[in-house]
């Protein structure tokens, strides 16, 4: 896809891909080697620590190329909240969601004047006519509390380009701020950006490409050798649906399968390769900011689960998409650096997991659900309904507003006993408990759960209490196809990613002590000279410099 959308859009490059040992070379970057013209920061959704391990020895293209730079494969989105949204909102942010106030992908706000209290982390809840379901908010960046990258960047030299692309609107948002020169992101018709904001004439032309993609039929994909041991069907519930044996293949116009496809990825890579050319972005006298989030990694572990021949096809692919279009930047001659990492990570389904030696895996007992729990306890205590507001049976819950001081605390002892009993339940901790917890300052792989939790926890945003399921216990009941896993919690499946840097000169090392995603911005800043106020600022400089030397100015 990326190849036959860059020829559409008419963008420069051979379009081959290019391994690591044939990636062209530059002088050793040292402390004084000028900074790149061109920042390359890259959110593989879903993208874990597990399947940067499992596949690593089999990339070939761009990903080998990234494997030879700088790794930290034991990176941590170190949060408990592992959602797109929180994820993304460490990245280029440098601070934990409690600090970006994007506490989860939903959070609820009884107070909002509309009948629809739940709020997505990426709209305006405040404009007539609009709910936080799907297709019917207004994407916006309000609820974002810090700046980005980009608008530091912009901050200190408003010439600074930044454009931000991705698969979805909270990728895009998050990682491009407030401030970017372009941002947009894929929709059933093609591209789109905020409402009322006009796309640019490149943008257009490639939204025009990819609706037209998305409109064409796709026939099956040839399963490559190398996932031929992934090719075994496992049935999903009682509904006569299994997984594990796709192909990618889809009716025109099926946005859902466009998405959780390699076709996505393409198409945002090669936008992202499109409005750089066009903007000749990296060709100036100042650092410029190219933002791509890679979405299809999410949407067929969503749909498959991450350990089916679905997803060795995608890591595969996404390995030949980035090799492809890192060759057309080489063709350019332009002095840019990569970064690499993912909003959160994910775990498989638990039908496969029973197959592969971890028979205690299992879908949530629907006794769980908080409508049926708010119910239950409401007409215990005789108290006014609904009583509960939650987006699942797990993470954050709120109670109704309408409560006596009297009332809320029976309530919530109620709640918080009737959860603490069930046998899939790890835990149960108040807000009142967080808001009294300080926010962790040790490395990552030795927080314990309250520092977990506490990094996610926005004493104006997040619940009166929160629900932390056990580990390998999928919050999704029976399912059919379109949704059999899901990330979110606070176990290391869900928490680790990979962190991978690449430079041309820049000596490759690899670094498995623990880090953090909102080390990326501080470590980033110090690479292109920007400067930061570090006291707002929860991440650190991470060291690139192979040596005494150090990239941390």
């Amino acid at each position: 896809m990326t190849t036959a959308l860059a020829a559409a859009l008419s963008v420069a490059g051979t379009g081959a891909v290019i391994a690591q040992d044939s990636a062209p070379q530059a002088a050793r970057v040292t402390a004084a080697t000028p900074a790149p013209k061109l920042v390359i920061a890259i959110s593989v959704d879903q993208f874990s620590a597990d399947l940067f391990a499992e596949y690593r020895s089999h990339f070939t293209g761009g990903l080998a190329r990234l494997a030879q730079g700088v790794v930290f494969p034991s990176g941590y989105q170190s949060h408990g909240a592992t959602e797109t949204c929180p994820g993304h909102s460490t990245i280029l942010t440098g601070n934990h969601p409690a600090h970006t106030g994007i506490i989860a992908n939903n959070y609820f706000d009884l107070s909002v004047a509309r009948e629809d209290k739940r709020i997505y982390c990426a709209e305006d809840e405040t404009l007539a006519d609009t709910s936080s379901k799907s297709g019917k908010y207004a994407a916006s960046v309000n609820h974002l509390l810090v700046a980005t990258l980009g608008d530091w960047m912009k901050a200190a030299n408003p010439k600074a380009q930044v454009v931000s692309v991705a698969g979805k609107d909270r990728a895009a948002i998050m990682m491009g701020g407030r401030k970017a020169d372009e941002l947009m992101w894929l929709t059933p018709t093609g591209l789109t950006s905020f409402r009322g904001v006009e796309l640019s004439p490149t943008a257009q032309k490639a939204s025009g490409v990819i609706a037209a993609a998305i409109a064409a039929p796709r026939l099956a994909l040839t399963l490559p050798s190398d996932c031929a041991s992934h090719d075994i069907a496992i049935p999903i519930g009682t509904k006569g649906v299994t997984v594990g044996t796709g192909r990618f293949q889809r009716d025109g116009g099926d946005f859902r399968r466009f998405m959780a496809s390699p076709e996505a990825d393409g198409a945002v890579l090669a936008t992202g390769a499109a409005l750089r050319a066009a903007r000749k972005m990296g060709e100036g006298d100042t650092t410029d900011l190219l933002i791509l989030g890679l979405s299809a990694t999410d949407y067929i572990g969503h749909g498959t689960g991450t350990e089916g021949s679905e997803m060795c096809m995608q890591m595969l692919a996404l390995d030949r998409e980035l090799g492809d279009f890192f060759a057309r930047l080489d063709a350019t001659g332009i002095d840019y650096m990569v970064m690499l990492t993912a909003d959160h990570g994910g775990h498989d389904i638990p039908e496969r997991n029973r197959q592969n030696a971890w028979p205690a895996a299992e879908r949530v007992d629907s006794a769980l659900d908080p409508d049926a729990m708010g119910k239950a306890v409401a007409e215990k205590l005789g108290l006014p309904q609904p009583l509960l507001y939650s987006d699942g049976p797990f993470g954050d819950m709120y109670l109704s507003k309408a409560l006596t001081q009297a009332q809320r605390k029976a309530a919530l002892a109620e709640f918080v006993a009737r959860f603490r009993a069930h046998p899939q339940v790890e835990a149960v901790v108040t807000g009142e408990e967080l808001a009294n917890y300080p926010i962790s300052k040790r490395a990552p792989d030795t927080w314990t759960l309250m520092d977990k939790l506490r990094a996610s926890y926005n004493p104006q945003r997040s619940g009166d209490f929160l629900v932390v399921l056990k580990p390998r216990v999928t919050p999704i009941p029976e399912s059919g196809m379109g949704y059999v896993a899901t990330h979110g919690s606070v176990w290391d499946y869900d928490r680790r990613v990979p962190m991978l840097f690449w430079r041309k000169g820049l000596n490759g090392f690899e670094q498995p002590n623990a880090v953090m995603t909102v080390d990326i911005l501080p470590t980033l800043a110090s690479v292109i000279g920007v400067p930061l106020d570090m006291n707002k600022i929860d991440g650190r400089c991470l060291d690139l410099i192979s040596g005494p030397e150090s990239s941390c100015r």
